[in-house]
């Protein structure tokens, strides 16, 4: 029996509570999580992103037992509990003991003891009146998606087709993904030696391997001798879009501008023997960058500094490819990460938008003729995407779109008529424009 299955339900439940409060007050759940005991770590995540994808239903559930809005943390709680039961053919434990341990929960938390009554109350009446109540709130959008009102708004305005299947896909549980790094392998020679170990996979994509179900990174083959990463198939574009077309790859100046966590930037060394510099403005994420070509045994010029900021950080010589993956709303890895459709504001998009196109405009000039820069966002948002670059397009005369994927869907979402070198496949969503800088 391993810690997790020792561990009380109840002593979760009170993590996951302190993970939504915390999440509620603008922490990201990255940071809410790292502050739970690691014995409950495993657990209280996996229990969070129930809870988070179901937090639209759950609030409009709790607005019918309780009229009046509790203290914050009996709220969190409440909603914690309605989250994990409201459908029972999905749920991780049954009515009964979710509801025992929920009131557990309340009488062994100092905050809460006081409440475990209402609390008990308010569960069991919905236990009873389960249909009815699920019914009641089905024609609330926040309530059938599960994400905000103002983000249900946007998708239906940037993608009247396929809003729906963009909303599903961002609730259903993203697989784990690897990149092959491609100085040690292929993905078909790793897929061999997972199945050596009796680790289920198959091919995706140019270098990824899809596991059939994710597993901890120290159960991979090799992954400490850098033979993979964890990375999306959709990011694993970014490296190959970029190098495509230039020639000879070996000795470019390359740009990887935001590289933190340092994924794209170890791919782009993978693939060639460029001169990679890494940017990043949070010294703390530079470490991160740090750490991840350390394992993979790559070396890059690692920088701490502003993008925008070009007299702060930059000597003055031209790079041949820019790789701009810009800071964005993130909307296009809900499923990854499913506190941020609770975390963001309306106003935050136009915020962002304006952040990448002053680094697009800035750092254009730093691309020579005949080089690349390669634009790229996390984000279903046509704001971060298609509209920013023709934004960018109609005010640089030298930058010649050239063909690329554009806005990527996430998996199960309706594509329509896609470019040829777009993948298909399970994969977040994202937007790629690839630039070629023409001679003055």
């Amino acid at each position: 029996m391993n810690d997790e299955q020792r561990l009380p339900l109840w002593r979760q439940l009170q993590a996951v509570t302190q993970v939504l409060q915390a999440i509620r007050q603008g922490q990201s759940g990255t940071t809410a999580l790292a502050a739970v005991a690691p014995a409950l770590r495993p657990g209280v995540q996996a229990l969070s992103f129930e809870v988070l994808r179901s937090l639209g239903r759950a609030q409009a559930l709790r607005k019918l037992l309780a009229s009046r809005t509790p203290p914050p943390a009996v709220d969190a709680l409440l909603c914690t509990a309605l989250a994990l039961l409201w459908r029972p053919q999905n749920a991780s434990y049954d009515a009964f003991t979710l509801v025992n341990q929920t009131v557990e929960c309340a009488k062994r938390t100092p905050a809460l003891k006081a409440q475990a009554s209402f609390v008990n109350a308010c569960l069991r009446r919905f236990v009873r009146e389960r249909e009815v109540l699920v019914a009641q709130t089905d024609q609330d959008p926040v309530a059938h998606w599960n994400h905000p009102a103002w983000w249900i708004k946007q998708l239906q305005s940037d993608w009247p087709e396929q809003w729906q299947a963009i909303l599903a896909a961002a609730d259903q549980h993203a697989p784990m993904v690897l990149r092959v790094n491609a100085r040690l392998g292929t993905p078909a020679q790793y897929l061999e030696k997972l199945s050596e170990v009796g680790i289920p996979g198959r091919l995706i994509g140019d270098y990824g391997v899809v596991l059939a179900s994710a597993c901890a990174v120290q159960h991979l083959p090799g992954f400490e001798q850098g033979w993979v990463s964890v990375q999306d198939s959709a990011a694993q574009l970014a490296a190959p879009l970029l190098l495509s077309g230039l020639t000879p790859v070996d000795g470019l100046r390359v740009l990887d501008a935001c590289a933190a966590p340092g994924g794209k930037t170890a791919h782009l060394l993978e693939l060639s023997q460029a001169q990679v510099t890494a940017l990043d403005v949070d010294p703390l994420r530079c470490e991160r960058i740090h750490q991840t070509l350390a394992r993979l045994g790559l070396q890059a010029e690692v920088v701490a500094a502003d993008a925008a900021d070009v007299s702060a950080w930059w000597d003055g010589t031209p790079f041949d490819a820019i790789l701009l993956d810009a800071p964005c709303s993130a909307a296009g890895i809900v499923r990854r990460h499913p506190d941020i459709r609770w975390l963001r504001r309306q106003t935050d998009i136009a915020q962002l938008a304006a952040i990448q196109a002053r680094l697009l405009h800035t750092l254009w000039p730093l691309v020579k003729p005949g080089g690349r820069l390669l634009y790229c966002t996390c984000s279903v948002f046509r704001q971060e995407g298609a509209q920013q670059v023709a934004a960018f397009l109609a005010n640089h005369s030298d930058a010649k779109m050239l063909s690329s994927p554009g806005h990527l869907l996430p998996h199960g979402a309706p594509q329509g008529a896609t470019p040829a070198d777009n993948p298909i496949g399970d994969h977040d969503g994202f937007y790629y424009a690839l630039f070629d800088k023409q001679a003055a």
